[in-house]
């Protein structure tokens, strides 16, 4: 394979979000809960499918949403999820009896028939090599709690990454900008020199650009058309632009 050169804009390092980007649940736990609602009487458009990804987004940016519920519910057996079923419910268009009424059904559901499959993209694997005989230096930066190497070994992704790190091993999450800062210094590269990839705009784009980086936006499916930097649909795009940074 050809060996490319670096962008000649100074970029040294390609950082990666993992879930919804790297890696997929296939089908999706959104699709999946979205369709049980459905069965159960909720009339579902695509336009509401969309606007609730678009919360799910911004409710696992580390959001104060999240902090609340996970402080409200830490004892609570269960109560966590019934709560954000109510509110993914509502996200669909639910109004505020009906996601009262179907809450406890469709969480109940979602733990006990909801085993999606995790699959790399093929568009992925042509892509890292790509990276990795171009010269830049690779790493996943996830808002995981614990390290995740392991499934990045198992997933077969390991040769291409010099490291994976965790929200959960620096106590900083995304879209804190502390997070990708502690990437570029153990990547020895400066927030400028670095690019990060992520699909959701909430923590991976307003969290990278806050730090110095240059974001990229993942987002196959339009959840984010007013987004405000470089898109991408498919990584098979990724290589080509970094060539015109």
């Amino acid at each position: 394979m050809e060996v490319l050169l670096l962008s000649p804009n100074g970029i040294q390092a390609v950082f990666f979000d993992l879930d919804g980007t790297l890696r997929h649940n296939l089908p999706s736990g959104g699709e999946v809960f979205a369709n049980y609602a459905a069965q159960l009487g909720l009339h579902i458009r695509d336009e509401d499918r969309l606007r609730a990804a678009r919360w799910e987004h911004f409710y696992w940016a580390s959001s104060i949403d999240l902090k609340e519920d996970l402080e409200k519910y830490r004892e609570e057996n269960g109560g966590f999820w019934r709560n954000y079923s109510h509110r993914q419910l509502v996200a669909l268009g639910a109004s505020a009896p009906q996601a009262q009424q179907l809450a406890s059904n469709v969480s109940a559901y979602m733990e006990e028939s909801y085993q999606p499959q995790s699959i790399v993209p093929d568009d992925v694997r042509r892509l890292l090599p790509a990276l990795q005989n171009a010269g830049y230096k690779l790493a996943v930066i996830s808002n995981r709690d614990k390290p995740y190497q392991q499934e990045i070994e198992t997933l077969g992704l390991a040769p291409y990454f010099a490291f994976s790190l965790a929200g959960g091993e620096i106590n900083s999450f995304k879209p804190e900008p502390e997070i990708f800062i502690h990437a570029c210094e153990r990547a020895e590269v400066t927030p400028s020199q670095a690019v990060y990839v992520g699909d959701n705009y909430f923590a991976d784009v307003a969290g990278s650009r806050r730090a110095g980086l240059q974001p990229v936006l993942y987002d196959p499916r339009g959840i984010f058309p007013e987004a405000d930097c470089p898109v991408i649909a498919s990584f098979d795009q990724l290589l080509s632009f970094l060539e015109t940074l």
